[in-house]
């Protein structure tokens, strides 16, 4: 059906878009700064190596780690990861909050957060673009329901009527046939 290529294009890029990002982000996690987590360092590529690891995870520890999270100082390193875990595609996502953390380590003055300035620009950047195409999905998502809708509805008015014409056509009554002078049939 035609009516459904847009959603599907829609669709493709978020897909496309996100597989980029991720890519990105263990492209930049890869090589020399490809490490196991360690909790001592609190650098931006720790932060990339954080998320790498996030696909690693079960859903039960993504869980666990959103809590952990939620419970500790909020830093900078901190707040980046959390943004990171509330975008990932495995958990329940909650873009407007991730967005909110990483716009707070770009607005902080604090010495600390200025090396995360660059990631959480990116993060932004995708959880925006991110959000704006769900919200054109949902919007194209909307539109095509109503259409839906008005097309199932002029189909129900023109079934009735067929059902009108077939029930008049049934109540007619049959006329005589026609005798013509000549003798035969008409």
């Amino acid at each position: 059906m035609s009516s459904n290529f847009p959603m599907l294009c829609r669709r493709l890029a978020i897909f496309i878009f996100s597989l980029f990002f991720g890519l990105t982000v263990a492209g930049c996690a890869s090589g020399p700064l490809a490490r196991k987590l360690n909790l001592e360092d609190t650098s931006p590529e720790a932060a990339l190596v954080y998320n790498q690891s996030l696909s690693r995870m079960t859903p039960a520890e993504l869980g666990r780690e959103r809590t952990v999270l939620a419970a500790v100082p909020q830093t900078p390193f901190t707040q980046v990861r959390l943004a990171m875990l509330l975008g990932h595609p495995r958990v329940q996502q909650d873009m407007g909050k991730g967005l909110a953390l990483v716009e707070s380590v770009l607005k902080s003055a604090e010495p600390a957060a200025a090396p995360f300035h660059p990631l959480a620009r990116q993060l932004a950047d995708n959880y925006q673009e991110r959000m704006k195409l769900e919200n054109q999905l949902e919007k194209q998502s909307q539109s095509l329901n109503q259409q839906l809708k008005d097309s199932q509805r002029k189909t129900a008015e023109l079934q009735e009527k067929l059902d009108s014409l077939a029930n008049i056509e049934k109540a007619l009554i049959p006329r005589p046939r026609v005798v013509r002078p000549d003798g035969g049939k008409r």
